[in-house]
Order: C-alpha cells, then sequence, then structure tokens
C-alpha cells in the first residue's frame, strides 16, 4: 500500500467516506471513517484507497480459502503491495482484520464491482494480482482456482474472460492465442494487430496517465509481460518478424 494512501487514511484527522465492508476495514486500521451516504461532507473516497483496501481484502480471504499462507505467497503478495517497513504493521492489521471478519469474501468483491462497475479494467487488474499471489507457490490449488472464478462472476467476468485472464498466469492447454484473445485461424495481420491494441491498452504508461494506483501499474507490467510471450510463441511459430 503506497504511502499516499495511508496519508489520505490517516491525514489531518480527517475521515474517508467509504462504508460498506471495505468502510468497516479502512476504520479498524486508521480508527475513524464516515459513513457513506448520499452528499457525504468529504465527497467520494479516492478510488486508490478503495482499490488497495480491496484487493488486501480479497487476498486475505483467498488465503483463508485456501487455509494455508506459504512464504512464497507472502513474497508475491509484498510485490503487489509494496510498503515501507514503517507501513508493513498497518498492512498487515488490514490483511489479519480481513481474514477474521464475519464478512464473506462475496461482500468485498460485490462492492468493488460496483466502485469500478465504470472502470472493468481496474476489476481485471485486482484479479490479475490475486493470480500473481496465487500462483506464487508453483501451482494454483483447487480452492484458490474455485475462489478466483467466484470472485471473477461476481465482477461480472464470464468464462471465457476469466480463462482469458488465467492464461496469463497458468498453462489452460499450452495456448498462448488464449492469451491474446484471438482464434487460431486469424492472419498474421490479425495476430500482429490484436498484439499491438493489447499493448497500448495494457501498457503501464497508460496505466500512470489514468491516475490508478501504483499496486495497479505493477499489475499491468506483469500483464504486458505475459501478452509479450504470448505473442513471441505465436511469432515464432508462425515465423512472424
Amino acid at each position: 500500500m503506497s504511502v499516499g494512501i495511508w496519508g489520505k487514511l490517516g491525514g489531518a484527522g480527517i475521515g474517508l467516506a467509504i462504508g460498506g465492508p471495505i468502510g468497516g476495514l479502512v476504520g479498524g486500521v486508521a480508527g475513524h471513517f464516515l459513513v457513506d451516504r448520499e452528499g457525504a461532507l468529504f465527497g467520494a473516497t479516492p478510488k486508490d484507497v478503495v482499490f488497495t483496501t480491496g484487493l488486501v481484502a480479497l487476498a486475505a480471504k483467498m488465503a483463508k480459502s485456501d487455509g494455508v499462507v506459504t512464504p512464497s505467497e507472502i513474497e508475491a503478495f509484498a510485490k503487489v503491495v509494496q510498503v515501507s517497513e514503517r507501513e508493513k504493521p498497518g498492512v498487515q492489521r488490514l490483511f489479519d482484520l480481513a481474514k477474521g471478519t464475519s464478512a464473506g469474501f462475496e461482500a468485498y468483491a460485490r462492492q468493488m464491482a460496483t466502485a469500478f462497475q465504470d472502470e472493468p479494467a481496474l476489476l481485471e487488474d485486482v484479479l490479475d494480482g490475486l493470480f500473481h499471489i496465487a500462483k506464487a507457490d508453483g501451482a494454483i490449488h483447487e480452492a484458490e482456482e474455485r475462489y478466483l472464478r467466484a470472485v471473477a462472476e461476481t465482477f461480472g467476468f464470464d468464462d471465457v474472460a476469466f480463462r482469458r485472464i488465467a492464461a496469463r498466469h497458468v498453462r489452460l492447454a499450452d495456448d498462448p492465442y488464449l492469451v491474446l484473445d484471438l482464434d487460431h485461424e486469424v492472419t498474421d495481420a490479425e495476430v500482429k494487430a490484436r498484439y499491438r491494441a493489447l499493448v497500448m491498452e495494457n501498457h503501464p504508461d497508460r496505466a500512470i496517465a489514468r491516475g490508478v494506483p501504483p499496486e495497479a501499474v505493477r499489475i499491468a507490467t506483469a500483464r504486458l509481460a505475459a501478452i509479450n510471450a504470448a505473442y513471441d510463441r505465436i511469432a515464432a511459430e508462425r515465423g512472424l518478424r
């Protein structure tokens, strides 16, 4: 979680209008928040707070669904949600609170789906982050796969979209075409056009220009690497330059 987010949680003693289960977590960590309501005094909650808090909460619930948190998963989590040593206790408290709350992951997922209904790319970023953590121990286990599918469904992604996202992290029939969302019968020109479009759409510079949280930029960087790797495989098979 970035320094900026922690500043927003506690800066100047001003609460944040969040509400819902994510607001409850923020309140548990920051010690003060305003229940979201129409015409809230301090306006809309910064999306980086909702994004990162929601990502931490869903990661915590995924750890609980699997039953075991491995050192490799902790390391992967730290790469997705990067904080200074001073801030680590706060992130750990947030993680532990989310893991221990009575609210199920569905509540957090629904709130994020509503918050980012006009920005589905951010919801895809969340799923990519969760996949990155889940695969850290070398495999995505059955409980984690069920969890990821359920989160994706709550976010509004169908099975085709879920498989496209998953293909960036695990081998699904070893098919790079799935990563690029292409049929095998497409022409070389269509492959190149699709690749260029995906690079433009997923380039980290574009994410930065959109003002997304640092966590989302790091996720976009990893996603672009998967897209590049898939294209390189297709290009080698087809002899493309």
